[in-house]
């Protein structure tokens, strides 16, 4: 990319957490799906011929609360080696890359409920295991959690701590012969509760130690309640699950006795980053049901698909799959070099995959938000496009609208994700991590000089140029709050508006920068599966409503801490750095929506 003289280029170094704010990167440098080896594609066959054989058969049994199924598909599922794909050899695992568990995530996409039964087991279900349990514990569950003999749950929430997890109430207390734990308590929501071998359950020792526990099936004390009556996912068990006086021994503890906050975190960033890519293969079912029907339904003598109104449906779904998509690959692929870095210094696998995770997890909230979202809007889409038969459950465009309502909410909240994205980075910047002052405060130098009038030149130069831009915008904008703040002025901690105001512009920008880079690499590429000027399409219409996006959340937050001369000159800034060419945006997503349509498919 055409390097901006106050953001620094990466040269060889991958970007390091948050420094996608403040650095440019080469597009070679970056993994797109186009990247994919015979091998990888090999994999996502072998999920797909389990998807379609085992899973979809059942999708309308499953929709009536069949939970036993969800329980033998799981199970089955371990006995093809696809529950630990992500776990290392040592422990029964394949030890696949992170490019390629992502690749098999995106795949089980169209699993429908289903989907919450696989991610709880292999992420909070086993992960935490495999992050924190000692040399016995690994051993002892972690061969059965892969081939699916062993099925995990994982017990944080309460009635009274949801997003505020630290808070809960569970309490364990430390029998007189030091041998036992006590725990009383309980948990809701909880996933695979119906079936579980392995519960993972947090307590206050002594009531304010958070600590984990690994409770096993049958252990006396622990009482399910009732299977939930939910909006969605119904093939998935979800119950409250009660410890009434249940006796453990004190060697049950995961990890350190008062560390729980370590394994409830940490555990999460996964988590949200294979949110992201089942979100994404869902949308990608969902986007296919649309232009199915689209093409069958006959209005006024002809396809409802030659209509403008519903090619624009199609191609916005098709666009904000592709743009989120790149993103997701792009920090895949971080987090791959991240571990393999690690490794090489001699970290073993398990620590190197959590502190990979770690390393990113601001770009895994932004995915969060960004996979969920783009999922609520497509399955919303969908139904819409299917008018009155959407609203029947005799399809499945009324289940996908109800099942994805959910992605918005477990994982952490889309709202305390938005919050966490600014809180880490001004974390960051604030141990060392992350320089974002330099890079503000050239910013601020640049708003007193005169505008450049030289135009941008060379290959995708205006979309460059705006990226560029964008990353200034945030930088004045959370620089100027932030000086506030030092002032006296505002506390940001009750500015929550403003934060999430920033926020919003992150996504815009990782996910701006990654579809810039993936285009310019399929441009260098000998053969593209599709006329560059597709790609090209996705890319400057997203770029055109991003830009509308960042202009009207940075005008939001400036207005609403800064004032007088200030103000000004930092709207003058913002008109400056939010100038984008005009796209005939109508011609290209009716070119979008031209290939979806011959296709019947997310084609890209």
């Amino acid at each position: 990319m055409t390097k901006n003289p106050e953001i620094s280029s990466t040269d060889l170094q991958p970007l390091q957490g948050g420094e996608f704010l403040i650095k440019d990167t080469e597009a070679k440098d970056i993994f797109i799906p186009e990247d994919f080896d015979e091998e990888q594609l090999m994999i996502r066959n072998m999920c797909l011929d389990f998807l379609n054989k085992e899973v979809k058969p059942n999708l309308d049994e499953l929709e009536h609360k069949k939970y036993e199924l969800a329980e033998t598909m799981l199970r089955k599922m371990g006995g093809l080696g696809l529950l630990g794909t992500h776990i290392s050899e040592a422990y029964g695992g394949m030890e696949l890359d992170t490019n390629t568990n992502t690749l098999i995530c995106d795949t089980m996409g169209p699993a429908a409920s289903f989907n919450t039964t696989y991610a709880a087991h292999t992420g909070i279900g086993m992960l935490p295991v495999l992050y924190f349990g000692n040399e016995e514990q690994k051993q002892k569950y972690l061969p059965g959690m892969c081939d699916g003999s062993i099925v995990g749950a994982y017990c944080l929430t309460e009635p009274s701590s949801g997003s505020d997890a630290l808070s809960a109430k569970t309490r364990a207390d430390l029998t007189d012969d030091g041998q036992h734990y006590i725990i009383n308590g309980q948990k809701m929501w909880i996933s695979n509760a119906g079936f579980a071998d392995l519960f993972i359950v947090f307590a206050q020792i002594d009531g304010n130690k958070f600590t984990g526990f690994l409770v096993e099936k049958g252990t006396e004390g622990l009482v399910l309640g009732a299977e939930e009556k939910k909006l969605g996912i119904n093939g998935s068990s979800t119950r409250q699950v009660f410890f009434e006086n249940m006796k453990v021994p004190a060697s049950s503890i995961l990890g350190e006795i008062g560390k729980g906050h370590l394994i409830a975190f940490n555990s999460l960033n996964n988590g949200r980053f294979k949110l992201c890519a089942l979100s994404l293969g869902g949308a990608k079912e969902s986007l296919r049901s649309a232009v199915a029907y689209a093409k069958e339904r006959i209005q006024f003598k002809t396809p409802i698909a030659n209509f403008g109104a519903i090619k624009y449906k199609l191609a916005e779904e098709a666009i904000k799959i592709f743009t989120t998509e790149s993103a997701l690959y792009r920090v895949s692929d971080l987090m791959q070099d991240k571990k393999t870095e690690l490794m090489e210094s001699g970290m073993d696998f398990a620590q190197a995959k959590l502190q990979a995770a770690e390393e990113y997890a601001i770009e895994c909230a932004i995915l969060k938000v960004a996979g969920s979202e783009a999922l609520d809007y497509i399955v919303d889409e969908t139904l819409q496009i299917h008018g009155g038969m959407g609203f029947s459950e005799e399809g499945t465009a009324a289940r996908a609208y109800r099942d994805s309502r959910i992605a918005r909410i477990y994982e952490g909240t889309n709202e305390i994700n938005r919050l966490l994205t600014v809180d880490m980075l001004l974390k960051r910047a604030m141990k060392g991590k992350l320089d974002i002052v330099g890079p503000a405060w050239a910013v601020q130098k640049e708003l007193a000089s005169m505008p450049s009038m030289v135009k941008p030149e060379g290959a995708y130069a205006e979309e460059k140029k705006a990226v560029g831009d964008f990353k200034k915008v945030i930088l004045m904008v959370a620089g100027a709050a932030a000086k506030m703040q030092m002032d006296g002025k505002i506390n940001l901690k009750e500015e929550q508006e403003i934060l999430m105001n920033v926020a919003d512009m992150m996504i815009d920008l990782l996910v701006a920068e990654s579809t810039l880079l993936r285009v310019e690499k399929i441009s260098e590429k000998a053969e593209t599966k599709f006329p560059m000027e597709i790609y090209e399409a996705m890319l400057k219409v997203f770029m055109t409503d991003a830009t509308a996006r960042v202009h009207k959340n940075a005008t939001d937050a400036l207005v609403s801490f800064a004032e007088g001369d200030l103000l000004k000159t930092m709207l003058l800034g913002l008109k400056r750095f939010t100038k984008y060419p005009p796209v005939n945006v109508k011609k290209a997503r009716r070119m979008i929506a031209e290939v979806v349509i011959d296709k019947e498919d997310y084609p890209f």
